[in-house]
C-alpha cells in the first residue's frame, strides 16, 4: 500500500513538472496543447516541489504529511482547471490522493486529542491524594489474595501510580465475524482509578478502525470511528458504559497489582480459592470474581457485566482467561489473555492479547 501510494505521488510529481517545461519551452511537450503563461509556468514547478515534499514527509511517516497533501491537491486542482482540456484526467489523481489524506488527517486529529487526554490523566495522577494500605497492614486482605500479591511482586517493589502500556492481538465485532488484528496503547492513572485505551483495528482491507475505550472520575466512554473520520460508536453519559469501563479497570489491576491495596477496592473471601472485589467511584460501585490456584497465581476474572450500551442491553457473564506470565519491572503479570462473553447461545470469544511492553510511573506518551 504504501508503495502504491508513493507511485501515485511520484507519477503526480511529473506530470506538474510537464506544466512547468510547457511554459518555458523545455522540450516538445505533446500531452499539452494549450499555452501556459510563465508565472502559471511557475505554480506549476511549486506545485510539484510540494508533491514532491509530501512524498518525502510520507515515507518518513511524518504525521503532518497529510496537510502538505491537501495543500497541494487544492493547488494542483486549480491549476488543472485552468488547463482542462490537456489536464483533466490529473483530477483523478487528485481524487485518489484526496481519499487517502482525509483518513490520515482523521488519525492525527484522533492521535492529537487522546495526547490532550493522557495530559489529562497524568495531571489527575499529580493531584491525587489516595494513599494505599501496605501489603502487610492491610488485615481485611484474603489470603489467597496476598499470596498473588507477594508472587506478583507487591512487596518488593515500588507503589505504581501511572501505567503505560501496549498490547497486539486480535478481535471480533461479532461470534461469525473474522479476526482482526489489532495494536493499542493504554495509560493508567492508578490513585485517580482512570484509563485511556486507544486501538487501531485492521480489517484485511484498506478499511481501518480507530478506537478510544476511557473512564475518568467514574464515567465511561466508547469511540469507534471508521477510517479515523466516520464515528461507528460514540457513547457517554451511559450509566451502562460507565459501569462497564470501571469493571474493566477492576479486571486490569492484574497488569498493576499494587492497586489491589487501594481503599476503594474491597476484598471477601469466596469458597475455594477465589475473592471478590468491590471497586467504588464517586458512589458508583461494580464487582468482579478473581479466581486463583492454590499457591496464588491468577487463573481468571469473572464478572456481571452489560453486553452493549443500548437501552435494552443486559448483564451477560464476562469472563477473562490468563493465559501466560512475564516479567515486567520486577512484576509478574498476566502478558496472555482471552475474553469470553458467555452467552446463553453459547460462548463468545471476542479477544485474544497479549502485553508487549509495560512502563511503571511513566507518564509520557507513546510517539507513533
Amino acid at each position: 500500500m504504501k508503495i502504491l501510494v508513493g507511485i501515485i505521488l511520484l507519477v503526480h510529481v511529473f506530470i506538474h513538472l510537464l506544466g512547468f517545461f510547457k511554459a518555458f519551452q523545455i522540450g516538445e511537450i505533446r500531452q499539452l496543447q494549450l499555452e501556459i503563461s510563465k508565472p502559471l509556468g511557475f505554480l506549476w514547478l511549486f506545485c510539484t516541489l510540494l508533491f514532491l515534499y509530501v512524498l518525502y514527509l510520507y515515507f518518513l511517516d511524518k504525521s503532518c504529511w497529510p496537510f502538505f497533501a491537501l495543500a497541494a491537491v487544492i493547488i494542483s486542482q486549480s491549476l488543472i482547471i485552468l488547463a482542462w482540456h490537456d489536464a483533466k484526467y490529473g483530477s483523478v489523481l487528485n481524487l485518489v490522493i484526496l481519499l487517502i489524506s482525509l483518513p490520515a488527517l482523521g488519525s492525527f486529529y484522533f492521535q492529537k486529542k487522546t495526547e490532550k487526554e493522557v495530559t489529562r490523566l497524568v495531571q489527575l495522577a499529580e493531584t491525587s491524594t489516595e494513599v494505599s494500605a501496605e501489603l502487610e497492614e492491610n488485615t481485611q486482605l484474603p489470603e489467597i489474595v496476598r499470596k498473588w500479591l507477594r508472587n506478583s511482586g507487591v512487596r518488593d517493589n515500588p507503589e505504581v501510580a501511572f501505567v503505560r502500556l501496549r498490547q497486539q492481538g486480535r478481535m471480533k465485532i461479532k461470534p461469525d465475524a473474522d479476526w482482526m488484528p489489532f495494536q493499542a496503547s493504554q495509560y493508567f492513572n492508578v490513585k485517580a482509578h482512570s484509563f485511556i485505551w486507544t486501538a487501531r483495528v485492521n480489517s484485511g482491507s484498506p478499511v481501518y478502525f480507530d478506537g478510544r475505550d476511557k473512564l475518568i472520575n467514574g464515567e465511561g466512554e466508547m469511540l469507534i470511528k471508521l477510517l479515523s473520520l466516520f464515528p461507528v460508536v460514540n457513547e457517554y453519559n451511559n450509566d451502562k458504559i460507565d459501569s462497564g469501563a470501571m469493571q474493566r479497570f477492576l479486571a486490569e489491576i492484574c497488569w498493576f497489582p499494587t492497586a489491589a491495596l487501594s481503599n476503594q477496592i474491597s476484598w471477601e473471601a469466596l469458597n475455594g480459592n477465589a475473592a471478590r472485589a468491590d471497586l467504588e467511584i464517586y458512589e458508583k460501585k461494580v464487582s468482579g470474581i478473581f479466581n486463583f490456584s492454590e499457591d496464588g497465581e491468577l487463573l481468571s476474572f469473572q464478572a456481571e457485566r452489560f453486553y452493549g450500551g443500548e437501552q435494552d442491553a443486559k448483564e451477560e457473564t464476562w469472563h477473562i482467561e490468563m493465559l501466560d506470565f512475564k516479567e515486567f519491572s520486577g512484576y509478574r503479570i498476566p502478558n496472555k489473555c482471552r475474553i469470553t462473553w458467555k452467552l446463553a447461545e453459547g460462548d463468545f470469544t471476542w479477544l485474544e492479547l497479549e502485553i508487549m511492553e509495560v512502563d511503571y510511573n511513566s507518564g509520557e506518551f507513546y510517539p507513533n
